[in-house]
């Protein structure tokens, strides 16, 4: 999905599969650590593949985990940072693709984020 985006480049951030436009990270494939898991304590971490997505900024964060409670969340390393994590195996199509082009809008610039924006307008 991130790939069908202009200018999208794939890449790795810290060992990680991250994706890229115009050289700004806005995806990127997020395990937990150990001092994450630790930090879950009695609670089960949210289990299967885990993808951070960018948001625009905290309001739009706390807008993303208020709307999707089942697939959206956040962690305590996350706290004051413009991100949400994405539980893969929950999350729908509809939904990661929104979180996907959401978190693209976020990066990209402005000039073509306009014009991706116009072309998605035209259609």
């Amino acid at each position: 999905m991130a790939m069908a985006l202009p200018d999208v480049v794939e890449g790795e951030r810290f060992g990680r599969r991250t994706w890229f436009v115009k050289k700004k990270g806005f995806a990127w494939e997020r395990p937990f650590s150990k001092a994450d898991i630790k930090r879950f304590g009695d609670e089960t971490p949210p289990d299967g593949p885990i993808l951070a997505v960018s948001v625009e900024d905290l309001h739009e964060k706390e807008a993303v985990l208020e709307a999707h409670p089942k697939s959206f969340f956040n962690i305590e390393h996350f706290d004051g940072y413009a991100a949400v994590l994405i539980q893969l195996n929950k999350v729908t199509k509809r939904e990661l693709r929104e979180a996907i082009v959401d978190a693209w809008l976020s990066a990209a610039p402005p000039k073509l984020a306009q014009e991706f924006l116009a072309g998605i307008r035209r259609r």
